[in-house]
Parts: C-alpha cells; structure tokens; sequence
C-alpha cells in the first residue's frame, strides 16, 4: 500500500474568522448557498476570485461565488487555492509539507500528485510557517467542503511573485473541468467608505478588463490575481462581477473600511482567438527555430574552441521558455539534456545552457570531442507547460495518451522520468511507450500505484533542416 502523508495543519482561525461550532458553520453556510444566484451557467466556472474576511464580513459575498459550485459536486475533483502571505514574507509560491488541512467540519486532503508535479517548480518552495495560521486560505476551507463534498486541495502562499511565475505555475495544475482555480482576495483596505467604492470599482473593472497589474493597494492579493488574470487571458477565460460590497455596508462604521468582491470566470465562446502570453506554443515565428539551433550548436562550438556561427535575432528569446536540446552523431543519439518548466532564465540561456549539458554532462556518454563535430546534428524541442493527467489506472491513462504528440513525465515518490515525443517513433504502441518509461525512471515495467504521478507536454521541434513540429 503506498505511503501516505497522515500529517495534518489543524484550524488555527476557527471561533475568530468562522465558527468554531461543526453544526453552526455548516448551518450558516448553507443558508448561503441557499440563495438563488443571479448568473447561471451551463458549465462549472474555472476560476473564482473570493473574498477572505471574517464571516460576518464577507462571507455573504464569497458564498456568492461558491453556490455556483452545488451542482458541480463530484465532477469539480480538485481545488488550486492561491492565496497572499499575511504572515511573514515568501519568496516564490509557498506549498506544505502536510497531508491534509482541517477545518470544524473535517479533513481535506492536499492532492499529492500535483504537489510533486510543480516541486521542481523553481518558483515553489516548501513553507509550513507560510500556512500555519493564514487565514486568507482557511476561511475558504469550509465553503468548499460544503459545495463540493469530497475534493483534493492544492493550497500557494502566493509571496514576491511575478504574474509570470503564478501563471507557469497554474499552467502546470490547469486541468480540465475537474479542476477549479480559487484566488482568495479582499480589495482596498482602510480607506474611507466613499474613496474605497471608487478604488474598488476601479479595481473590479481592471479584473473584469484582464489588466494583471494590480498593486497590493488595490487588493491585498494582487499578486495571485495578477497571475490568474494572465492565465485568464491565455485561456480566453470571461469574468463577471457576481457581488461586490466593503465591510461599512456591514458594519455602518465609514471611516475605515475593507472592499469585497466575486467574480467568476468561464471560458469564452468557442473561436474566439486567444492572446498569447508564452513562447512554448507560439506561432509568431518562422524564424525562431534557426534562432535556437544556432544559438545550441554555438554553445558546444565555444567549448571546443572552434568559430562561432552569426545568430539571427528573434524577440522570444528574451522571454522565459524550456528546452530540451538532442544530439545526435552519424544518426546516434550523443547526448539529450534539458528541464521541463521555464524558470526566469531566457529562452536564451536555456537553450545554451541545455545545449553545453548535452555536449558536456549527460552521465550516459563522455563528453563530446573535437573529432565529433563534422558529424555532429543538433536538435531543439522548445516545449509547452506539463498538464497533469488525472488517470486512476495505467489501462486509463493509455486510453488518452496521444502518439507521436505528447511528452509524458513519470513520477512516483523519487522516481521519475520524461520521454519526449520523439521517442514515439521508436515506441509507438503506447504500453511500450510507457513501459520504457517506467524502466528509465527505475521501476519495473508492469508497475503502477494508485500515487503515480503523470503530465503531458507538448513541443515544437526544430533541426538543422528546419522546424518539424507545431
């Protein structure tokens, strides 16, 4: 039976933020979930924007957003919960190391696969300090468990982040309708009832427009929305205003109020183009492909002392990417290095820096000589953000596996590996496929746990005579 995490982060705001009492939480809550929305939908909402105050402040306003969820319980499996640090800094995205949180009304359980997934992540850290009494997460806890029953939970502490690394980061988890993406977040904070309706309406339109620019004064987590907002905006997500109010409409106490609001955010009719944000699935560039392999081969011809080629010029190149860079000489593979998520380097730096590894240090081969170069190929898969394939079986997990077009990682606990698409060509039955990949990571090939972990990536393909893939 594989081992699971039986460490728990108990309530540390229960009978302050919420009450502390199993059936009095449970009634009040669901007297909330009770009142007939104003916005319906066909389709569960991806993405909630939900207030985090006490529930005497703003537990109306997220029980708006969260009584969309009733009729998406069991289809809704999971819960991506980014939410700001109150606590102390955080560099990054914080996760725990717990296996569970809990709350007056039980358990949820964190969702280990995804976990593992973005721990290499170099955005994520592991932080319990981050959680232990961070009200912005817990307060949500209870809203969920009651709107959708049993769930997984992968719960951020969204610190000094760029909207960039959040958006990698919910890039890796996004899923497909099983999991939902929860930013908790207040708006203004302490301003006077008249100058906070303004900012906050001012605030809500930027959201509701996609602007990922917002500062910790317009909304104390500004960091986390600004990152959904740009995933929003990759995704052709919509949002819309579902309630909005500050706690002096509570309260009737004007001089120093907090705003609320919720929003939900369902995918745009279907032809709708997508902005694009990334460089991994781009189609801006016919010329990015000899930007990149020149940029490799350069890279192993500095090493060896030989002249450099001209690199052409591409603007992608500044932006952050992740490659794998192959060799291959006289039609053998010579080398093949690389990561699986962009970090802040550039494409740039990636591509050489994976480009000098493959050369230079992968264990399996010594490194490259003068006397290989004249036969010497290079190739360089520029590849799009992982996707967790949520399988409970291996016989599932064939079923949606795509040859010839998915990347496949494999995890388990420490073992892990990664087959590029590539490799279809070589294994295209999809069990052997997946049988040497669980050979690479160094477990037999008929294994499987209820715990293994997997995610699908795309790439776009480029050798020396020219861009394969797209």
């Amino acid at each position: 039976m594989p081992h699971r995490n039986t460490l728990r982060r108990p309530p540390a705001v229960a009978g302050q933020f919420y009450s502390d009492s199993p059936e009095a939480l449970s009634d009040q809550i669901e007297r909330w979930l009770r009142i007939p929305s104003e916005v319906s939908h066909p389709n569960p909402p991806k993405l909630l924007i939900v207030p985090h105050a006490g529930y005497l402040y703003s537990g109306a306003i997220a029980a708006s957003a969260y009584a969309l969820l009733r009729l998406y319980a069991g289809r809704v499996r999971r819960v991506i919960l980014l939410f700001p640090a109150h606590r102390g800094a955080v560099n990054g995205l914080a996760m725990p190391s717990v296996g569970a949180f809990s709350t007056p009304l039980g358990d949820v359980p964190l969702d280990s696969h995804a976990l593992e997934l973005i721990r290499h992540v170099p955005q994520v850290v592991v932080s319990d300090p981050a959680h232990d009494r961070e009200h912005s997460l817990e307060v949500q806890l209870p809203f969920l468990q009651k709107a959708l029953g049993d769930f997984t939970l992968v719960p951020l502490v969204v610190g000094d982040a760029t909207p960039r690394q959040v958006a990698e980061v919910l890039e890796v988890l996004w899923g497909g309708d099983e999991t939902l993406i929860v930013i908790s977040s207040d708006l203004s904070h302490f301003l006077d009832y008249d100058q906070a309706r303004r900012r906050d309406q001012q605030t809500v339109q930027r959201i509701l427009n996609r602007e990922s620019r917002l500062d910790p004064y317009d909304a104390c987590g500004a960091y986390p929305v600004n990152g959904a907002l740009l995933a929003a905006t990759r995704h052709g997500l919509k949002p819309v205003l579902l309630n909005m109010c500050n706690s002096g409409d509570i309260t009737g106490d004007h001089s120093r109020v907090v705003g609320y609001a919720a929003l939900a955010f369902w995918p745009e009719p279907t032809g709708k183009p997508k902005e694009d944000t990334g460089t991994a699935d781009s189609d801006r560039c016919a010329d990015l492909g000899p930007a990149l392999l020149t940029r490799a081969r350069n890279a192993i011809a500095s090493r060896l002392g030989l002249p450099l080629r001209e690199e052409p010029y591409h603007p992608a190149l500044r932006e952050p990417g992740a490659t794998f860079v192959t060799l291959h000489h006289r039609g053998r593979l010579r080398g093949c290095m690389g990561r699986l998520v962009a970090g802040e380097d550039s494409l740039e730096s990636d591509v050489r820096r994976n480009a000098h590894r493959a050369a230079f240090e992968d264990p399996r081969f010594q490194p490259l000589t003068l006397s290989e170069w004249s036969g010497l190929e290079v190739e360089v898969s520029l590849l799009g953000a992982p996707r967790i394939l949520n399988v409970s079986s291996e016989a599932e997990a064939l079923s949606v596996l795509r040859p010839g077009v998915d990347g496949l990682i494999f995890g388990w606990r420490h073992y892990r590996g990664t087959f590029l698409p590539q490799v279809w060509a070589q294994l295209p039955d999809g069990r052997e496929f997946l049988a040497a990949l669980k050979r690479k990571a160094g477990l037999p090939e008929d294994f499987w746990a209820e715990d293994v972990e997997l995610a699908r990536y795309e790439v776009r393909l480029f050798q020396e005579t020219g861009e394969v893939g797209a």
